[in-house]
Formats: C-alpha cells, structure tokens, sequence
C-alpha cells in the first residue's frame, strides 16, 4: 500500500497501491502554503502590511482509474463524490504517516472520462482532486 484517502466512518476509502492485478497511484501532487495578510491605508503614503497568520494549506494531485488495471473508475468516483458531499473531514495517507497536520475537505474534483465502451462504461477516467486543509 502506496497510501489512503477517505473516511473510514463513511467507509469510503480509496487505497493507492500497486499489485500484480491492481493499479491505483496519484501523480502531478502539489502542496500550497500561504500567509494570510491586512493591508491598512495610510494617507499619501504605502499601505502597511500586517501579517494575519498562516493561510489554510491545499494540496491537489491527479488519480486515473482503469479498468485495464483492475479498477472500476465509477465505482471510485462515486466513493469521492460521497465523501466530498458528507462535508467530512478525510485522512490523507502516504508512506504509511499521515500527510499534514490536519484533517484535509476534498473542496472540489473534476472528472474527465478519457475512454468509454460501446455500451456507454466508463472504462477510463482521470479525476483532478484539490484537498483544502480542515480546520
């Protein structure tokens, strides 16, 4: 096991790993750090900066469900979808420690179906997630 996602409460969670009959990784991860700052007016001069404190952190990453490498991308999208509509709190997992300080809110993911079947199934899809720290 490469790492986690998810909520074990809701029990959706989307393991990332790589096995003989299994693929499910992530690429493209990002992390973003900022401050927060207040700028207050000064008449004929420079407003002065007033540092506020740390700024939420947010990471993104990409995952890409194959069924050719034995995933069913609906059935994980649906996972997702779930837990980002429940408003919960997800761990994020790597390396077997927990990624951040906090909780992270799954803030918003879009999904691309880059293959489908004949039938209509989704046999290929990439979903861009962005995590946005959980306080």
């Amino acid at each position: 096991m490469i790492g986690a996602i998810g909520d074990e409460k809701l029990n959706n969670i989307i393991v990332f790993s790589v096995s003989s009959d299994k693929v499910l990784t992530f690429d493209n991860f990002e992390q973003t750090s900022s401050i927060r700052t207040g700028k207050h007016e000064i008449h004929l001069q420079k407003p002065k900066t007033e540092f506020l404190g740390p700024d939420l952190d947010t990471i993104t990453f990409t995952m890409r469900f194959d069924v050719a490498l034995g995933i069913n991308p609906m059935s994980e999208i649906e996972k997702l979808r779930l837990v980002q509509r429940s408003g919960s709190p997800v761990s994020l997992v790597i390396g077997g420690k927990s990624y951040g300080e906090n909780l992270w809110a799954i803030k918003n993911f879009r999904r691309t179906h880059k293959q489908i079947d004949n039938r209509g199934n989704v046999l290929v899809a990439e979903v861009n997630i962005e995590l946005e720290e959980y306080m």
